[in-house]
């Protein structure tokens, strides 16, 4: 069994295709999106249109929920532009999209926690940090955060997302918590629960290979290039100047607060 793991699009056409074609050169028997597919400044009706000819098997992100039922004049600025263009087709695929999915009997797919499509699974937010913010989650963290979810099976693997960081952890009962990484967007910063930055340190769009071998799940995270900087063009054409640097960079530059009255991402009040 060979499964191709995405996650975070965020509307980056450009970095889905690249992604795609990558996946086509390795005989993947699957390949399943973790959401986040539809919130910020660019290529949103295009992309919902791509992955709903796929069908592949996806789950819903916090952003897809939000872009659903947040009211309008509460939404940050990500989840507005993408409500503005999606359309009633659109709309009904991602209400048809569950929040979580058990792929095969020893693989499941959360979008941030088995229970919460908000909570960091492999990352911990705490203003102890520095400017960062944010540091990787102790194994007692993660375990909690897991929860029931594939308690005793055997080669047991947890798909999530969310935080857009390409991480791999092992439970001391076994368990694999895998987050492959965003596709759409390497670095990111946000205030919930305290201001923090997410950098991946480079442009590359993320996402992971797990492979069914004898001994457990051998684990690739792969980085993909693609033409950031068109992305990061239009991104400043929308008037979103952090998202152009964050695309460039995979660093913080410019920060969304400069920007945006209200913040749009992984929180429910939102960041990227």
């Amino acid at each position: 069994m060979k499964i191709a793991a995405i996650s975070d699009i965020h509307g980056n056409l450009p970095a889905l295709e690249a992604v795609l074609a990558d996946i086509e050169t390795q005989a993947v028997d699957a390949t399943v999106n973790l959401g986040d597919i539809l919130s910020g400044p660019l290529w949103i009706a295009e992309t919902a249109d791509r992955l709903m000819a796929l069908k592949l098997p996806t789950i819903s992100g916090n952003h897809e929920r939000q872009v659903l039922t947040v009211p309008p004049d509460k939404m940050g600025a990500s989840d507005a532009h993408a409500a503005a263009r999606v359309n009633s087709s659109h709309r009904a695929w991602m209400s048809s999209l569950p929040a979580t999915l058990q792929l095969t009997g020893e693989v499941f797919c959360c979008h941030g926690t088995p229970t919460s499509d908000l909570v960091y699974f492999l990352e911990t937010v705490t203003p102890d940090c520095g400017e960062a913010g944010v540091r990787r989650a102790t194994l007692s963290e993660a375990t909690e955060r897991a929860g029931s979810a594939m308690r005793g099976v055997a080669h047991g693997v947890i798909l999530c997302g969310h935080t857009h960081v390409p991480r791999v952890m092992r439970l001391a009962d076994g368990r694999l918590v895998v987050n492959p990484g965003s596709v759409g967007l390497q670095a990111y910063d946000d205030d919930h629960p305290h201001v923090h930055l997410v950098e991946n340190g480079s442009p590359h769009s993320r996402y992971a290979i797990l492979t069914r071998l004898a001994a457990g799940w051998q684990v690739e995270l792969r980085n993909v290039p693609y033409d950031h900087e068109q992305v990061a063009q239009f991104a400043e054409a929308n008037a979103r100047p952090d998202w152009a640097d964050a695309l460039r960079t995979g660093f913080v530059g410019r920060r969304e607060t400069s920007v945006a009255p209200l913040s749009s991402g992984p929180s429910a009040g939102g960041l990227e």
